[in-house]
């Protein structure tokens, strides 16, 4: 059976929430639109978050498996949105920094397409209705070499493999 779970928002003032996760966790939320304090982050904010951390737990689990040994992982990411209501996200952008030695930049690669593919659920969410790429810069630590490379979107490999 499926999971479930309730997550709880109490308003506290103008627009900031106190948020209680199911877990358990509290988190605040506000926005600056409309007269927020911004005590905490904005919705849209936590839906980059959400999408980061799963991405990058994912990502990390699956490089430890492969016994890649990973000094500093780091992912940044950027995004475009609409100009026009609802102003949802239209393009999202994420930079996987992979520090380590030794690291195999085909299994950095197969780890992010496991992650895109199968694995983060916030991913799937997202990736029908916002333009997602995912990018990746690989650091050797033994000799300060850098390997900057993309992972393409699965409908987006098999349609370069069909030309």
């Amino acid at each position: 059976m499926a999971s479930s779970g309730e997550t709880v928002l109490h308003l506290e003032d103008n627009l900031r929430f106190a948020a209680t996760t199911a877990s358990g966790f509290k988190i605040d939320i506000d926005s600056p639109a409309g007269g927020g304090a911004l005590a905490g982050p904005s919705p849209m904010e936590l839906q980059l978050v959400a999408l980061g951390g799963c991405t990058a737990m994912d990502t990390i689990s699956i490089l430890r498996k492969m016994r890649q040994d990973v000094t500093r992982y780091d992912v940044k990411l950027t995004n475009t949105r609409a100009e026009e209501h609802p102003k949802r996200y239209v393009a999202i952008e994420l930079t996987h920094v992979v520090h380590g030695r030794g690291l195999s930049e085909a299994n950095v690669r197969r780890a992010i397409e496991l992650t895109m593919t199968r694995y983060c659920p916030v991913f799937a969410m997202l990736h029908p209705t916002v333009a997602i790429t995912e990018r990746y810069e690989l650091v050797d630590e033994a000799t300060g070499a850098t390997t900057i490379g993309e992972v393409p979107l699965p409908d987006e490999a098999a349609a370069e493999s069909a030309h």
